[in-house]
């Protein structure tokens, strides 16, 4: 089962093309603010979207054009989330019906979403005026991914796109996409926008089956700042220009090797965007082991990454491991807390700083090395357990509240 990277991004699977550019959403005119992926055939299309009970007008509207599991296109803008406005649900159907004009498709095969402030009107004026120009720039290439890339980032520092290439049945396949996120992002789907693309001939059960289970071991298990967002959601789409078989049996091993390709591109997404959270310095991933079930896996490592006392630590490279035990404590699971190792490990090295529930003697100046490198592991045992989980978050800075404080100004 060899999954290989690859450049390219959004692009990277046959038959798909990009474009983003600045049009005028945002004040800042060295952000782009509108991007648009579009498929050459229309493609199988599978989603999952946030839990939050407050949602962004286009999450309704790209829930009902999903409803028959086919979609062709993707428009987003960001610097407005259209969420919490009177007219929301009409500005992302005019959205939606702006692309398709320019692409001559039906409006319902267009998925539209929307990231930004909450609560401001969204002017439509210049996304009337750009659709044509935007949709003229699409091309099957790496600088029109990275343009797409950019075009969805809100307080974002660095893009997000990956690739990557694997055989079913003889025939050479590409899974590539593009993410956003950085801020209000917090476990239970989705909490950030993601937009992925293969050329691979798959069923909508399965493309819907695979997408579904692979979220709840990534994109669930990625934790910021506690906040679920409004508007985000995980698109998949699979057009088949690949020209394998379709994929259609759940045990079959071209299934399995699709899964594995999905799983590759949503770890590195969740790691890139956990690394670039706001005002973050340190990425932190959280590796449990030894559980007596994969939900008591997951609950423990999720209850690590989002304690702010623990991300307050790592940001101070303070090997504080009683706030590791605070937070398993409290998170719900099921454990013995007599049976807890915890250990802080990054490139400097590995410091085990617990054993079996107690404190144990280590060296502060190992554990500072180790806790001042970038991308920090906290590797939680639980006992003899089968099950294992991973979790990824950031550190907690000064710099998340002056964001945050005038985010919307």
């Amino acid at each position: 089962m060899k999954i290989t990277p690859t450049s390219g991004g959004v692009c990277a699977a046959k038959g798909f093309q990009a474009a983003g550019m600045h049009i005028g959403i945002r004040n800042n005119t060295s952000k782009k603010d509108l991007s648009l992926i579009y498929s050459e055939v229309p493609a199988h299309a599978a989603a999952v979207y946030t839990t939050n009970l407050v949602k962004g007008a286009p999450l309704v509207v790209t829930k009902r054009h999903l409803a028959d599991g086919i979609a062709q296109a993707v428009l987003c803008n960001s610097g407005n989330a259209n969420t919490c406005n009177a007219d929301g649900i009409d500005i992302a159907e005019e959205m939606s019906c702006l692309a398709a004009r320019e692409l001559g498709l039906d409006p319902h095969d267009v998925v539209v979403a929307s990231t930004g402030v909450i609560g401001q009107p969204l002017n439509m004026a210049p996304i009337r005026a750009h659709m044509g120009e935007l949709a003229a720039r699409l091309e099957h290439s790496e600088a029109a991914s990275d343009a797409a890339a950019q075009g969805i980032m809100t307080t974002d520092t660095v893009k997000k796109e990956f690739a990557v290439r694997f055989e079913l049945g003889g025939k050479v396949c590409t899974l590539g996409g593009i993410g956003k996120g950085s801020g209000m992002i917090h476990p239970n789907m989705a909490t950030m926008l993601v937009f992925l693309t293969t050329d691979a001939a798959i069923s909508a059960d399965l493309l819907h089956r695979a997408l579904s289970h692979d979220v709840r071991k990534t994109f669930n298990m990625l934790s910021v700042d506690g906040d679920t967002s409004t508007n985000d959601m995980v698109v998949l789409l699979a057009n088949g220009l690949a020209g394998n078989d379709e994929v259609t049996d759940p045990r079959s091993p071209e299934f399995a090797v699709f899964m594995k390709a999905l799983n590759t591109i949503t770890v590195q997404l969740c790691r890139s965007i956990a690394g670039d959270g706001e005002g973050a310095t340190k990425l932190l991933e959280c590796r449990v082991s030894g559980a007596n079930s994969p939900d008591v896996a997951c609950v423990a490592a999720k209850s690590v990454i989002t304690s702010s006392l623990v991300k307050a630590a790592m940001f101070g490279a303070d090997a504080n491991w009683g706030r590791v035990l605070c937070a398993l404590g409290y998170g719900g699971a099921d454990l013995d807390v007599d049976a807890i190792d915890v250990s802080f490990v990054s490139r400097a090295g590995r410091v085990e700083v617990c054993k079996d529930g107690a404190g144990i003697p280590f060296s502060e100046e190992l554990a500072k090395q180790v806790l001042s490198e970038t991308e920090i592991e906290i590797a939680v045992r639980l006992g003899d357990g089968d099950y294992g989980a991973t979790a990824w978050g950031c550190d907690l800075t000064y710099d998340y509240v002056k964001i945050n404080g005038d985010y919307r100004t």
